[in-house]
């Protein structure tokens, strides 16, 4: 069913992408609109795989989660067929180095993708990826990650789907986190195939999308894709997100969080110069990973106990810090104050943190 607001919504959305990304519909929840758009992309190209990274998360439903590999894979039978790996860029911890010691992605992905090649079955239909993996450890993807991939995925009759659940609509300084990645040969934008967005796009209501050009729009519609669900373009939650877009643009929420986010990454960087257990500070925008470890020149064994005190005394102060608990990354703050955070509230927050750092155990202070 459409509606003024649902249509409203599209329209609004849109404006607001590059071409290539024309058409819109709106289900309620990310791992939900992950679906659709997996769905999609089989039904465009006519195979069935698909391509994740290792650090992933898509959701908790079968196509989606079939597509992730961070967690929610075990101890529920066989998953979706189809589902290939990638290694997630981490330039922390990578094994791909250059000679200087630096990441070398390019290599890591061209042998990530020789190793999809020898495991496929020769039907390989999309990549899904996030412009920064926040489940995974907020691992940001590498300054020309997202062209290279999407050379691959050309090369191989793929679709590129972007999953910007949690970096859309200003959280990693841009409208869109995918517009802050560009092709090597010239300064455009990486266009993804197919988009979806959702925890950000509905500000708590349960609202999500899926956006695709018209090509890919217009042969899905005449091989009779189908997905719908009871709220899908649900006047109400539509009516939310069109007015989620109005204030981030009437508030100049976009450029507030890039301004923002840079003061945020000096200053825990600072910290991380103060204190040797932050391993690593990472992200964009109002989006940063703060990776806590034991020894960061030497080994850098994670120190999920040492995240877990230092939390536990900031909650104590007043500040409330999302920890992954994750095995796998379970010493990294998952930092994302509100677009609306003042300069002041950053610095109040910051400054508890410092003083929770000082007074923790194991913090492994310089100076």
């Amino acid at each position: 069913m459409l509606s003024p607001p649902a249509i409203a919504l599209g329209k609004k959305l849109t404006s607001l992408l590059p071409d290539g990304l024309d058409k819109a519909f709106f289900p309620s929840t990310g791992g939900e609109s992950n679906e659709a758009a997996i769905k999609l992309a089989k039904s465009y190209t006519g195979k069935f795989e698909i391509v994740g990274l290792s650090a992933s998360w898509h959701g908790v439903t079968g196509v989606a989660a079939g597509a992730q590999y961070h967690a929610g894979r075990t101890g529920h039978g066989p998953m979706m067929p189809g589902n290939l790996i990638l290694p997630a860029p981490n330039s922390y911890r990578s094994i791909f180095r250059h000679a200087d010691g630096s990441h070398d992605w390019q290599t890591e992905l061209d042998y990530g993708f020789s190793l999809v090649d020898r495991a496929s079955c020769g039907s390989l239909a999309a990549l899904i990826v996030e412009p920064i993996l926040s489940s995974g450890g907020m691992l940001e993807l590498p300054p020309g990650w997202l062209a290279a991939a999407k050379r691959h995925c050309d090369a191989r009759g793929m679709l590129l789907i972007v999953d910007e659940a949690q970096t859309g609509i200003g959280r990693a300084g841009d409208w869109f986190a995918f517009s802050h990645h560009h092709g090597a040969a010239d300064a455009h934008v990486v266009v993804p195939d197919i988009l979806t967005l959702s925890k950000t796009l509905g500000n708590g209501l349960p609202l999500s999308a899926v956006v695709t050009s018209n090509a890919i729009a217009q042969v899905t519609r005449d091989r009779s894709f189908l997905f719908y669900t009871t709220h899908v373009n649900d006047p109400l939650p539509c009516a939310v997100g069109l007015k989620v877009l109005e204030i981030v643009e009437r508030d100049n929420l976009v450029a507030h969080s890039a301004a923002l986010g840079l003061k945020l990454q000096s200053a825990l960087r600072t910290l991380q110069a103060r204190y040797g257990c932050i391993g690593d500070v990472r992200g964009r925008g109002l989006m940063a990973g703060v990776e806590i470890v034991a020894d960061r020149r030497e080994t850098k064994a994670g120190a999920p106990d040492v995240a877990r005190a230092v939390a536990e005394r900031m909650a104590a102060k007043g500040l409330w810090a999302q920890l992954s608990t994750m095995a796998s990354f379970g010493g990294v703050f998952r930092l994302a104050p509100p677009l609306t955070t003042t300069a002041e509230e950053l610095e109040r927050g910051l400054a508890i943190m410092e003083e929770a750092l000082s007074e923790t155990e194991g913090t492994v202070p310089l100076y």
